[in-house]
């Protein structure tokens, strides 16, 4: 079993920046790709950001060159650094990771999710 906690969410004015982690835990032999996805009242979940277990990223159109997705793999901790938020980025940021276990099994893991609101 494995396990994503995630942190760093809060309430910031608009232009401000936040960083959020993702500590991942549990029977883990490998992440491969971490991803950041949010998801907004009365809005589908969203790409937010992935990113590879060789570093590779992609970005939403609506975040590229403002957010920054990066991975510490010998702490199992993936981060997303938030700068020029605006207030439509306020919403509940989830982790994903796709993992492989020390028991042989791949699967897809989510965190609870972290609250971003960015004020006017």
């Amino acid at each position: 079993q494995v396990q994503l906690v995630e942190s760093g969410g809060g309430l910031v004015q608009a232009g401000g920046s936040l960083r959020l982690s993702c500590a991942a835990s549990g029977s883990i032999f490998r992440i491969n790709a971490m991803g950041w996805y949010r998801q907004a009242p009365g809005k589908q979940r969203e790409l937010v950001a992935r990113i590879g277990s060789g570093g590779s990223t992609n970005y939403g159109d609506s975040v590229r060159g403002r957010f920054t997705i990066s991975r510490d793999n010998a702490k199992n901790t993936g981060y997303l650094q938030m700068n020029s938020l605006k207030p439509e980025d306020t919403a509940v940021y989830y982790c994903n990771a796709d993992v492989y276990t020390f028991g042989g099994r791949s699967l897809t893991s989510w965190g609870q999710g972290t609250q971003v609101t960015v004020s006017s």
